[in-house]
């Protein structure tokens, strides 16, 4: 199979689809790997590495797309990707589809098969590509609430840790998943108070008996929410969905009431963020002032670093790319978790949390594949 790894084109994004290495496996296996000039030159990986890996190199983004049958990114096409793509391409990437009509779209205008990372389950219903940015975005949480915090940044002035003789800053998560845990295990490790909300009690559970006494849990009801947000110096928006929009567990009203300079990072912004008035920022200007509370709503956080974003990302999608390229969409029908990737296809949204946030008819992919 003929597979394609364009230049990401997103603000301040550097990750890359595929690392010289997972080349290097796809060549052995008798697959011809096409890859955009300087596509991972932000993160170290040149042009002489990927054509000792076996890839050969194209300065036209659109000769390689019109070329590819399969196509590896890692963040949403853009307008001008998704005008490229055609009827009988895989792409496979994180695509976030619910808060995206346009995108959605382009998508069902093209006729691709799209396939989500962030839909992918296994076989215990978690979502192992997701999973790794998870890990960084939780704890980049922490690291840019912490940031923010500063006084120069808008911030209460607070450091998350304290010192001897003054309280630590007081953190809330909103989330117990993999996001969630990362956060909290960074604000801790910082010596900050972390408190836990989550609906599972089972997992409550887990957590307490992971961390101990170190982090207070809480079931998350809107008065119990709302009584820490109040108290809160940082609050981590760590929920999700799959495939659909994220929950609004912040109100505008609620922010009125909290104190100034607390911070508020949305980890949950690519599913259209789970605080009221969060809109997505970019790594160029990451935070704005609503009602004297910062926001941090960057879109692509693990962007931020991208090196080791791209790593873990690549670690976990390469056994599935591999799938795709020996298989095509046939390895769908093996694999119900796989399946459970596939956002579009030919014209049709075959997602169902995707085409009820969109209000869009929904196709089971069963039908079509």
């Amino acid at each position: 199979m003929h597979i394609a790894v364009p230049r990401e084109i997103k603000n301040q994004e550097y990750r890359v689809g595929l690392i010289p290495s997972g080349v290097r496996e796809l060549v052995s296996q008798g697959h011809q790997v096409t890859v955009e000039h300087h596509c991972g030159a932000g993160i170290g990986f040149t042009d002489e590495d990927y054509r000792a890996a076996g890839a050969s190199i194209e300065k036209d983004p659109g000769r390689l797309f019109g070329n590819a049958e399969l196509i590896i990114k890692v963040k949403e096409p853009q307008p001008t990707e998704c005008q490229r793509l055609r009827r009988g391409q895989i792409l496979f990437t994180y695509l976030h589809l619910a808060p995206d009509p346009r995108q959605a779209e382009g998508l069902l205008t093209s006729e691709c098969s799209a396939i989500a990372y962030e839909t992918v389950t296994d076989s215990h219903g978690a979502l192992p590509l997701l999973a790794p940015m998870s890990e960084v975005a939780g704890r980049l949480a922490t690291q840019a609430g912490a940031h923010c915090l500063e006084k120069a940044q808008g911030g209460k002035g607070i450091l998350l840790g304290g010192v001897p003789g003054v309280a630590p800053g007081r953190v809330v998560v909103l989330g117990g998943g993999v996001v969630g845990l990362h956060a909290a295990r960074m604000a801790m490790g910082l010596g900050a108070q972390v408190t836990l909300f989550d609906r599972s009690l089972p997992r409550l559970k887990t957590l307490e008996e992971q961390f101990g006494p170190q982090l207070q849990t809480r079931y998350s009801t809107r008065e119990s929410v709302e009584q820490a947000l109040l108290q809160a110096d940082l609050v981590i928006g760590a929920v999700l969905i799959p495939g659909a929009a994220a929950p609004k567990l912040v109100t505008r009203e609620q922010l009125s009431r909290m104190q100034a300079g607390t911070v508020l990072v949305d980890v949950a912004i690519d599913q259209g963020g789970c605080f009221e008035t969060s809109h997505p920022t970019t790594h160029d200007d990451p935070t704005f002032v609503v009602d004297d509370i910062v926001h941090y709503c960057v879109a692509n956080m693990p962007g931020a670093v991208a090196r080791t974003s791209t790593e873990a990302l690549t670690n976990a999608t390469l056994p599935y790319i591999q799938k795709l390229a020996d298989q095509g969409l046939k390895a769908l029908k093996q694999d119900p978790g796989f399946l459970a990737g596939l956002n579009v296809h030919q014209g049709h949204v075959t997602c169902e949390p995707v085409a009820t946030a969109l209000d869009l008819p929904y196709q089971a992919p069963e039908s079509l594949i």
